[in-house]
C-alpha cells in the first residue's frame, strides 16, 4: 500500500517519465511471440476458418497477462532470473532436464525465424544465400556489440513496425458487424482441424521461452520494487498488443483468402503474402511481407538471446548484454552457435522445415507444464516473495489457467506427433 501511496501522489509527468524508463521487457517479450510461426499460425487460422477462432484471443490474453506478470514479478522481487530460482529451489538434476528440452524447442524456433528471414525477403527477390547470411549477422552485432539500453532501444523499434499488420486490416473492406460477432461469440466446432487450428493459435501464444526471457531482462535492467507496478503496466500492454496484432492478421487473411475469395491454398505467412497481392493489393501484400521480415528478424534476435540467458543461468555462469565476452564467455559463444548453426541449417536444401517445427512446438508442450508448476511454486514461497506472493484468489486463477494450458499443451503435442 504504501508503494501504492506514494506513486499516487507523484505528479503525472513524473510518473509518465518513470514508466518509460521501466518500459521495455514487458511489451518487446510479448511481441516477439507474433514471430514467423505465429504469423503463419494465424494466417492459417483465417484463411481456413475465416473468423471463427477470433473469440479465442480473449481467453488467449488473459493467460497471457497471468502468466508473465507472475514471471515480472517474480524479477522485480528477487532481481534474479527464472533459470537462477528454478535451480535454487529444485535443484541442478531438475534445472538441466528442463534447461535441455529448453534448448531444444528454442533452436527449432531459431530456425524458423530464419525459414521467415529467407521467405519474406524472397518475395522482394532477394535470396536466401543472401538474406539469411546477412540477417544473421546483423543481429549477432546488435547484441554482441551493444549495451542493453541499445539493444532495447533497437527492439522497441521493432515492435512499431508491427502496426503494418494494423494498417493491412485497414487496407481491406471489412465486414465489421460480423467480425465482432464473431469475437464477442465462442463458438466451438468439435471437428479435428478446428480443434487442431485452435490448440495452434493458443499454444503458439505461451512460450517457455517468453517466461525466461522477460524475467531475466526485468533483473538486467534492475527494476526496483518500488517501481513494479510500471512495470505491471509494461507487461499487460505488451500482452494486449500482441494479440491485437494476432487479430489483425486473422481477419486480413478471413477476409481475402477464405474460400470464396481466393482459391490460393497458403501453408505459410509468406504464402499468405503473396496470395494477399492479386486479391487484396501489392501495398497490402508488400505491408505483410514486411511485417513478416521484422518479426522474423526480431525473434531471431529474441530466441537466442533469451535460450543463453535461460542456460547460463542455471549453471550459474555470468550473463548479460551489459558484460563484454571476456566477463561472460558461456553466454556470448552460446549465443553466437545458435544463430550461426540455425541461419546455416536453412542454407542446406531439402531441410524437413515443417518436421523441425512441429517437433520444437511437441518439446514446448511437453516443457511448458512443468515450468508453469515451478513458477506457481516459487511465487507463493513467501521467503522469496514476502508480501509479494500470490493471494489466494490469484492462485485459483492462476490454477485453473496452468491446467487450461497444459491440457491444451498437451493436445498439442498428441496432434503433432499424429
Amino acid at each position: 500500500m504504501k508503494i501504492i501511496d506514494t506513486i499516487k501522489s507523484k505528479p503525472l509527468v513524473q510518473r509518465a517519465l518513470l514508466f518509460i524508463s521501466v518500459m521495455g521487457p514487458g511489451i518487446i517479450t510479448a511481441n516477439v511471440d507474433n514471430d514467423a510461426g505465429g504469423i503463419t499460425t494465424y494466417s492459417l487460422a483465417g484463411a481456413n476458418f475465416k473468423y471463427a477462432l477470433l473469440w479465442t484471443l480473449i481467453p488467449i490474453t488473459i493467460a497471457l497477462v497471468i502468466v508473465q506478470e507472475m514471471c515480472n514479478r517474480m524479477g522485480v522481487i528477487t532481481g534474479k532470473g527464472l533459470s537462477d530460482l528454478i535451480r535454487e529451489k529444485f535443484g541442478v538434476k531438475i534445472t538441466f532436464y528442463l534447461m535441455f528440452l529448453i534448448l531444444l524447442t528454442n533452436f527449432g524456433n531459431i530456425i524458423s525465424e530464419f525459414a521467415g528471414i529467407a521467405a519474406s525477403m524472397e518475395l522482394f527477390g532477394v535470396s536466401k544465400y543472401v538474406s539469411v547470411p546477412t540477417g544473421a549477422c546483423i543481429v549477432w552485432y546488435l547484441v554482441v556489440k551493444g549495451t542493453y539500453k541499445s539493444v532495447e532501444k533497437v527492439f522497441l523499434v521493432a515492435c512499431l513496425f508491427y502496426i503494418s499488420y494494423v494498417i493491412s486490416g485497414f487496407m481491406v473492406r471489412q465486414p465489421w458487424p460480423e467480425i465482432l460477432s464473431e469475437l464477442a461469440t465462442p463458438r466451438i466446432h468439435f471437428e479435428y482441424n478446428y480443434l487442431l487450428a485452435c490448440v495452434g493459435v493458443i499454444g503458439t501464444t505461451i512460450a517457455p521461452w517468453m517466461q525466461f526471457y522477460q524475467q531475466a531482462s526485468v533483473a538486467e535492467k534492475g527494476i526496483q520494487t518500488e517501481n513494479y507496478r510500471y512495470s505491471k503496466i509494461d507487461t499487460i500492454a505488451g500482452c494486449i498488443i500482441v494479440n491485437v496484432v494476432a487479430f489483425f492478421i486473422i481477419v486480413v487473411c478471413g477476409t481475402v483468402l477464405f474460400s470464396g475469395h481466393g482459391s490460393q491454398p497458403i501453408q505459410s505467412a509468406a504464402d499468405a503474402a503473396r496470395a494477399l497481392k492479386p486479391l487484396a493489393g501489392e501495398y497490402c501484400s508488400f505491408l505483410f511481407a514486411f511485417g513478416l521480415l521484422n518479426a522474423s528478424l526480431f525473434a531471431a534476435s529474441i530466441l537466442p538471446l533469451s535460450t543463453a540467458y535461460s542456460v547460463c543461468e542455471s549453471f550459474g555462469w555470468e550473463t548479460g548484454v551489459d558484460k563484454n565476452f571476456t566477463e561472460a564467455p558461456q553466454f556470448y559463444i552460446l549465443y553466437t552457435l545458435l544463430i550461426f548453426t540455425g541461419a546455416g541449417v536453412i542454407l542446406f536444401p531439402d531441410i524437413p522445415l515443417i518436421r523441425i517445427m512441429m517437433m520444437s512446438q511437441v518439446i514446448n508442450g511437453l516443457a511448458l507444464p512443468f515450468i508453469l508448476v515451478c513458477m506457481l511454486i516459487i511465487i507463493n514461497d513467501r521467503k522469496i516473495m514476502r508480501e509479494y506472493a500470490n493471494s489466494r484468489l490469484a492462485n485459483a486463477v492462476t490454477i485453473l489457467f496452468t491446467i487450461a494450458i497444459s491440457a491444451l499443451s498437451l493436445m498439442l503435442v498428441v496432434s503433432s506427433l499424429r
